[in-house]
């Protein structure tokens, strides 16, 4: 019993993790003035889900790891703070244990 509410919790949380990732790019080729590009959070939330993105990328084509339609910078940013708060950050690799001797 324990075992497959274990495994009924992975699968509804990977439903609702892959529910959420980028979807295709309607808008490469096209300039809307109406409508805003991608700004700083939803980078933030790409690079959140890049790997559940890039793994679903592999397998259809109408899913996009990059959102194309972006602001710039300010949208690279905030997908690198996604990507680095999902893997890690590198902060682990910085520290150092104490030895006691």
């Amino acid at each position: 019993m324990k075992k497959s509410l274990i495994i009924l919790v992975i699968v509804l949380a990977a439903a609702v993790l892959f529910s959420c990732t980028a979807g295709p790019n309607t808008l490469e080729q096209t300039k809307m003035v109406e409508d805003k590009p991608a700004g700083f959070l939803l980078g933030l939330w790409h690079g959140f889900i890049s790997l559940f993105t890039f793994i679903i990328s592999l397998f259809t084509d109408k899913v996009n790891l990059y959102e194309v339609y972006n602001n710039g910078g300010w949208y690279n940013f905030g997908f690198i703070i996604g990507v680095s708060i999902f893997f890690g950050g590198g902060g682990k690799g910085t520290s150092r244990k104490r030895r006691r001797d």
